[in-house]
């Protein structure tokens, strides 16, 4: 009953996609929705492209490991990011109209700006969405009982995803994130319902959290200690901030009011809801310590997925699956898109100066088949964890993008000289950090981030009569 419930739903939302994609018909359909969607349904995909299998799966199972403070970078600095972005990015970034974020970086930096970070943003990616492709395997894995083989599953699923994002875009996004946001939030409730009468109380899991030391936060109080806290907290929440699908959000909205409160709500309901997965986990120490044991230094992602098969009813089975898949589809569809489109507009489109709106979106279906290609099999081969996947995604923008963009807004000073030396800093610093000095007190992505921020404030300071002849050569 269960991997027909999967079966059924799965073709459903299929349809659903592809009957969205009807509505495509240019590039500005296809990357921003037209720029027209209503409150309703962008807070709806920001909060289900946030929600995916990191949120379900990867962070409940480090949590169980590390505790709280092993989880600062998802769900804290995850959701202060879109917080920060609501508040300080999306009215400056809306009202521009670009189509893509390195849109941005062009019209402030220039053409070489624009193409480095392009590609930083589109690299981040490929962490990212490969972690959702490796939890459809391992759902299709878990509900068909090993029937499916998880590298079955992730190719199964990978193509599914691809077929009405490749149609249909932002729309197909945009309305299938909205109907999966709604399974996702009456799944996670109805079925940390049903666990909490296993338990005897959520009390009873807060408090034997507590007793284990599970929800202590901050980091011991030393230098590498508390610079591996900052980093692994601005990591997600500043390194996130640069990136497509956020800014996919911000300009498919109908208006800049929509654009600002619906960031900063899908913020708000993504740090609620995160927490209820945490705590289906947990709740294992209480149900069941064998299955901990078990799986807890082996392939931890499978504890929660276990505890609902084995001591759930079929339809709290068929509530928390429905709302998994709902999560990684949701961010799957939005995390092919979003360095799709990127890579078309920002890369390819400068290379032809008289292409069409017609063949650019065209190249865009294009570069989404090719993308997730790529992705399918380095998830096929990568041993990362779906946490340790999604972390290390937004290092390279963190270093890359993050200083340009903050600095390209609100700082009048900053040029293109600043520009380039912020991006070629950043990415050296930390790239060199982490072939020769992988453990040293300051993590790489930090030193990188000082580097960027260095290079930008050097950049601004020279005087203006230098950079004409310097810009004109850049």
């Amino acid at each position: 009953m269960l991997l027909w419930f999967v079966i059924v739903y799965w073709v459903i939302s299929i349809g659903i996609g592809l009957w969205a994609a009807m509505r495509v018909k240019n590039t500005a359909d296809f990357a921003a929705a037209g720029h027209s969607l209503p409150m309703y349904i962008v807070t709806a995909t920001v909060f289900a492209t946030w929600f995916g299998s990191e949120t379900v799966l990867g962070v409940p199972a480090t949590f169980l490991k590390e505790g709280m403070g092993g989880i600062i970078s998802d769900p804290f600095g995850s959701s202060m990011c879109l917080i920060l972005v609501g508040v300080f990015f999306a009215k400056h970034l809306y009202n521009k109209k670009y189509l893509t974020i390195g849109d941005f970086f062009r019209e402030k930096y220039g053409r070489t700006v624009e193409i480095i970070i392009t590609l930083c943003i589109v690299t981040s990616y490929l962490g990212w969405v490969a972690a959702q492709i490796k939890a459809l395997g391992l759902v299709f894995n878990v509900v068909s009982n090993d029937g499916m083989t998880q590298q079955m599953g992730m190719l199964i699923g990978a193509a599914s995803v691809l077929i009405y994002t490749l149609f249909g875009g932002m729309w197909s996004v945009a309305i299938t994130d909205f109907i999966q946001m709604i399974i996702i939030v009456i799944g996670m409730l109805y079925i940390g319902f049903e666990v909490s009468t296993l338990t005897g109380g959520v009390d009873v899991v807060i408090n034997h959290a507590a007793a284990a030391g599970k929800l202590g936060i901050l980091p011991d109080f030393n230098l590498p200690a508390i610079l591996g806290f900052i980093a692994a907290l601005v990591t997600m929440m500043l390194g996130s901030i640069p990136q497509q699908d956020v800014f996919q959000r911000i300009t498919s909205s109908k208006n800049v009011t929509i654009a600002v409160r619906a960031s900063i709500l899908g913020g708000v309901l993504y740090f609620i809801f995160a927490f209820i997965p945490i705590f289906l986990a947990y709740s294992a120490m209480l149900i069941n310590p064998q299955l901990i044991e078990n799986y807890l230094h082996s392939d931890s992602q499978l504890i929660l997925p276990n505890l609902i098969l084995n001591h759930a009813p079929l339809f709290a089975q068929i509530m928390f699956f429905g709302a998994l898949l709902s999560a990684i589809k949701s961010c799957a569809s939005a995390t092919l898109l979003a360095p799709s489109v990127t890579f078309a507009e920002n890369i390819v489109k400068g290379l032809f100066k008289h292409l069409s709106d017609k063949h650019l979106l065209k190249i865009m279906r294009i570069t989404v088949l090719c993308f997730t290609c790529i992705v399918t099999l380095f998830a096929l081969n990568s041993e990362l964890s779906i946490f340790k996947m999604v972390e290390n995604a937004y290092k390279v923008t963190l270093v890359a993008a993050f200083v340009p963009l903050a600095f390209g807004v609100y700082w009048s000073r900053a040029n293109t000289l600043g520009g380039l030396l912020a991006v070629l800093g950043g990415l050296i610093t930390w790239i060199t950090c982490e072939i020769l000095w992988p453990e040293a007190a300051m993590p790489p992505q930090l030193a990188g981030l000082c580097a960027s921020l260095t290079g930008m404030i050097v950049g601004g300071c020279v005087p203006a009569s230098m950079l004409k002849s310097a810009n004109q050569k850049i």
